[in-house]
């Protein structure tokens, strides 16, 4: 027997319940990870959490392997927590021969994780040569050196092309130049705060904006990614990646609303 009603209605139900299906399914996998096990809220002013950051600083081997400008300090003119946000901030001074300060946060052997999923929610600067950046290295970077110990870019913007974040791993056989990595373009990066994420788990890590996820690699047994890591939070200028910076700009801040670590 033919039923063209029928059938269309049949058609019809099917449709549904097969979007609702994969509906689910990726609502699922969205809260695979739903219980917060660390944050900061950078609700408290003052200078930022010492039970949760210590700071990076000078200037690094090379500018931090980077030839970057800035002078990374602990001062609170470059790192501190006020009305609700964690505000990095780099300023043009004349400082132990830099042309910059700025911050580097880290949480490097106070909060380290393997597994789970971030959401950062944060403002970038504005200003060409800033390169704002949220990313996590391999807690054991001091035995093995980089890129054995696993670097992942949770968020990495420059200057230079507003709006466009980049997602970024780098291990054995792709790092630098041929780093496994993607782009995204977003509105409003600096006037408007966004969330930076990842879902990561023992087959793949998923990188995020606003709950898209715009880069996927594939996590395998030998790779650096099933061990320990730890967060960076910083605001370097110039340098290989974020090029020149523009003569007329004296100051960019870097705010973060959040940090959040789901398992």
């Amino acid at each position: 027997m033919r039923f063209k009603i029928g059938g269309y209605q049949i058609l019809l139900v099917l449709t549904i319940i097969g979007n609702s299906l994969i509906g689910y399914a990726q609502q699922a996998e969205a809260s695979r990870f739903t219980k917060l096990v660390w944050s900061d809220e950078f609700n408290t002013d003052g200078t930022p959490d010492a039970q949760k950051w210590g700071y990076d600083l000078g200037t690094g081997v090379d500018g931090w392997g980077n030839f970057e400008l800035q002078y990374y300090t602990s001062r609170p003119v470059n790192a501190i927590v006020k009305g609700g946000l964690l505000k990095i901030m780099a300023i043009r001074e004349n400082f132990q021969g830099k042309e910059f300060t700025s911050a580097k946060l880290l949480s490097k052997n106070k909060y380290e994780l393997k597994y789970g999923r971030v959401e950062i929610r944060a403002k970038l600067p504005v200003g060409i040569g800033t390169w704002p950046a949220a990313w996590m290295l391999g807690s054991n970077i001091d035995k093995v050196g980089w890129p054995a110990c696993g670097e992942l870019d949770i968020m990495e913007g420059k200057g230079s092309e507003p709006n466009k974040i980049y997602g970024t791993l780098a291990y054995p056989g792709r790092f630098g130049g041929t780093a496994d990595g993607s782009t995204v373009l977003i509105k409003d990066a600096s006037s408007s705060f966004h969330t930076y994420g990842i879902e990561w788990t023992d087959t793949a890590v998923k990188i995020s904006v606003d709950g898209k996820v715009y880069h996927t690699v594939k996590n395998t047994p030998d790779s650096p990614f099933n061990k320990n890591f730890y967060f960076i939070l910083n605001l370097a200028m110039g340098g290989n990646f974020a090029g020149a910076v523009d003569p007329q700009l004296q100051s960019a801040t870097m705010e973060f609303d959040y940090i959040r670590v789901y398992q």
